[in-house]
């Protein structure tokens, strides 16, 4: 009977995880959960209209995509056509949360363009199926639709070829 359990939960899991050329199931984070660092909720929904690339990142592992970050700000996409968010996985850190939180504030400020998010049940982890206790890169189209994922370090190989795909989808 556990086995029977423990498959049906495996394939819960699957069904629901994020995948490439489909659109995700909708997720608000809010409230207890998390949300933008201005108190708001934190809709999935408004990941349409632009191209957006979704880094949902554990804190301890916030360096792990720098390469990738650093050719997308030296690419300078139209911000008309392109956004970026940064999802704090705040549950997945020893840290405490007020001082990551507070350094969230503080990178709202000088990065405005970039959307910040704290998610501090692991609501992507569970609703998607992100990875967890990682760096995961998600890169949407401007109908919402999942057309890039990697779960962990891009390597940098592949750097050239997401902003190719980016530009290709703005």
């Amino acid at each position: 009977m556990k086995k029977i359990i423990l498959g049906f939960l495996v394939l819960v899991v699957h069904a629901m995880a994020i995948e490439i050329g489909k659109v995700p199931n909708s997720v608000i984070i809010s409230g207890d959960n998390g949300g933008k660092t201005d108190g708001t909720a934190w809709y999935s929904s408004d990941l349409k209209g632009k191209v957006h690339v979704v880094f949902y990142v554990d804190p301890d592992k916030k360096d792990d995509n720098n390469a990738l970050s650093a050719a997308l700000k030296k690419r300078h996409f139209d911000r008309k056509k392109y956004a970026s968010v940064a999802i704090i996985n705040l549950a997945a850190t020893w840290l405490p949360n007020a001082l990551i939180e507070s350094k969230l504030k503080a990178k709202q400020k000088e990065f405005p363009d970039t959307i910040y998010v704290k998610d501090k049940k692991k609501i992507l982890v569970k609703q998607w199926g992100l990875a967890d206790d990682n760096s995961d890169i998600l890169v949407f189209d401007k109908k919402g639709k999942l057309i890039y994922k990697k779960f962990g370090k891009v390597p940098k190989n592949e750097i050239k070829d997401i902003i190719t795909l980016i530009g290709k989808n703005i």
